[in-house]
């Protein structure tokens, strides 16, 4: 008898925090949708500058691989990255947050309606943009797989790095200043820019941050090379080669991932600074 109530009941709980999410992440695209500003940042920005950059160059794997790097990562900072501290501190600042963990809601299902509908966003406008450059006349991606790897592992990293950003972020005014750090960071990770830094001590720091592990990703995914190693004349990979090339950013990425989500599950902030 013990046996059987277990059973039945253990799905009504995972449908109850399903639905649970369902619920708040409606609630918080309805919000997102009606802040206009964030709005016109998410969809423009990412959306229109790589394309004009595409079609701006000669069509090569390179210049692809460029311009979805620059996707990349428009849609990780201005659909995710800001949006997401945004809607935390604006969501803590008018008590909402608070008042959400005295009901039935987990800490994390509140959490994650705030990330949902920046995520959706960026996975949508992903699906649009590749096909695009391909019409446009890029070249395929060599591994579609590390793109999708580089693209999702980034929309967690950047919405434990919001999560934690809004920590110190007193009000929605203020995080156009506090989200300089990570926005500096991504900006420095992106492949065309690390060439300018040589090959000493400063290019290898560089090349162990997060952003930078997803620029790496999202070159060889599409490119089956870095930047930096089409600008030397490396020979790219293929399918398989793509994978060996790119295990070392893959682990960057899920330590550092895992480190910016300890530091949440410590350090988030759920109450007004008032």
């Amino acid at each position: 008898m013990s046996t059987t109530f277990e059973t039945t009941t253990q799905p009504r709980e995972l449908s109850s925090s399903g639905q649970r999410l369902r619920s708040l992440a409606r609630a918080e695209g309805l919000q997102f949708r009606r802040n206009k500003t964030l709005l016109f940042m998410a969809t423009v920005f990412p959306v229109g500058i790589p394309l004009v950059l595409f079609l701006m160059g000669e069509g090569t794997a390179m210049q692809a691989a460029n311009s979805f790097d620059m996707f990349v990562f428009y849609v990780l900072m201005f659909v995710q990255f800001y949006t997401v501290l945004a809607m935390a501190t604006t969501r803590r600042d008018e008590r909402v947050l608070k008042r959400l963990r005295t009901g039935e809601a987990r800490d994390w299902e509140i959490l994650a309606a705030i990330c949902a509908p920046g995520a959706v966003l960026s996975v949508v406008f992903t699906l649009v943009i590749i096909p695009l450059m391909m019409l446009l006349g890029a070249p395929a991606p060599v591994n579609v797989l590390l793109i999708a790897a580089g693209l999702l592992l980034g929309l967690v990293l950047s919405s434990a790095l919001a999560l934690l950003s809004s920590v110190f972020t007193r009000n929605a005014e203020a995080a156009q200043i506090t989200s300089l750090p990570v926005m500096t960071l991504a900006l420095l990770g992106l492949g065309t820019l690390r060439p300018l830094f040589g090959d000493g001590l400063l290019a290898e720091v560089i090349a162990f941050t997060p952003f930078a592990a997803i620029s790496d990703l999202v070159g060889v995914g599409w490119a089956g090379a870095t930047f930096t190693q089409l600008m030397e004349g490396v020979s790219p990979q293929n399918f398989g080669g793509s994978f060996a090339e790119t295990w070392m950013s893959l682990l960057v990425l899920l330590v550092w991932i895992g480190l910016a989500l300890f530091g949440v599950k410590r350090l988030m902030r759920w109450d007004s600074h008032r």
